[in-house]
């Protein structure tokens, strides 16, 4: 991470994005479906901007669908969408060693649903050492009690609090670097 800089704030050179279970089958059920399926969209196009590398979950395809088309058409080209069975995305093999193949400690995380898979993956990093950022205003549930109370909880373990704007503007730092503009178009 860049000297001088407070070690909360996102860096790009640190931080990876996780995007756990946007898939098909919450639309209809998920509390604010639009809002979370915005915010995601912008974090994934900010972070693909700014080369900050993505790490995509899908709970049980088979009978959840996968990651909704608005947000996968803004996936790098090779993305591998990891599936898993368990909450927490740490539950996944595959996943604990992508993001370990990073080498990155900092997680900025979006997804679905906030108690359940967002709540235990963000509290499974914590234990391992990770520092853990979730955009609040890319993450639901279909309740908004449960969405409320996963917040809470992962306020409470240490996780750090944002919003896909202040995580991106923390990740460019400056009006001075080349993408900027860009991000500025994606946050507008």
């Amino acid at each position: 991470m860049s000297s001088g800089r407070h070690p909360r704030l996102l860096a790009r050179d640190a931080a990876a994005l996780v995007v756990i279970d946007v898939q098909e089958g919450y639309r209809s059920v998920l509390y604010e479906y639009e809002r979370v399926a915005t915010a995601v969209t912008r974090l994934v196009r900010g972070a693909v901007v700014l080369g900050v590398p993505i790490v995509v979950t899908e709970q049980y395809p088979k009978g959840v669908g996968s990651t909704v088309a608005e947000i996968a058409r803004h996936f790098p080209e090779g993305t591998r969408v990891i599936e898993k069975m368990s909450m927490s995305c740490c539950g996944a093999e595959a996943f604990v060693s992508a993001l370990a193949r990073l080498g990155r400690r900092q997680v900025f995380i979006a997804g679905i649903e906030t108690h359940a898979c967002v709540n235990q993956t963000a509290h499974d990093l914590l234990a391992q050492g990770y520092q853990v950022h979730v955009a609040r205003d890319a993450t639901s549930a279909r309740r908004r009690e449960d969405y409320e109370i996963g917040w809470q909880k992962m306020v409470q373990a240490g996780m750090v609090p944002a919003t896909v704007e202040s995580g991106l503007l923390e990740l460019v730092r400056t009006a001075e670097a080349s993408e900027f503009k860009a991000i500025q178009r994606v946050i507008k």
